[in-house]
């Protein structure tokens, strides 16, 4: 699927942060680390949100309210995510672009931070007493079940 990328992957693995992530012992542990805490970051503020959508937890705060409280947190922990993602990428970046579950990962990580753009832009109209409205339960819901394709796209790229 992205063997049109290999020489990119190529030249990639060849730079200096490539070749330090793959041949020192602390530079995988490193960039993990750093890609997880930006993971958590922002599943964890997108998970908050999406619970709120669910009438699960944050009651007490507007879907807007909280939408607007975590945004800047979201956007933080994507990037740190995608700068430690791009790090791990380097060190065996034809390996993963071959690897089956890591093309599926990939896509599905688009569609997870576009739909997330969607629900943030929708959080202002989801307001209204009580329960939150269907669509808004519906939306909370699809953003959790495209987590969990994506985390488990996660999972299988060392098994690939």
């Amino acid at each position: 699927m992205y063997a049109w990328f290999i020489p990119f992957g190529q030249w990639l693995e060849s730079t200096s942060f490539g070749t330090f992530v793959r041949t020192t012992v602390w530079g995988y542990p490193y960039v993990i680390l750093i890609h997880f805490l930006g993971l958590s970051l922002w599943a964890g503020t997108i998970a908050a949100l999406d619970l709120r959508l669910l009438g699960l937890a944050g009651r007490r705060h507007s879907i807007s309210d909280l939408s607007e409280q975590l945004l800047l947190w979201t956007w933080i922990g994507l990037g740190i995510a995608v700068l430690g993602g791009f790090l791990l990428f380097s060190g065996i970046a034809v390996t993963y672009l071959q690897n089956g579950a890591f093309q599926i990962k990939i896509p599905l990580v688009i569609v997870v931070i576009v739909y997330h753009v969607v629900i943030q832009r929708k959080a202002q109209s989801w307001d209204q007493p009580g329960s939150p409205p269907a669509a808004a339960r519906i939306a909370g819901l699809t953003e959790l079940l495209l987590w969990f394709g994506v985390v488990t796209a996660a999972v299988y790229i060392p098994s690939f």
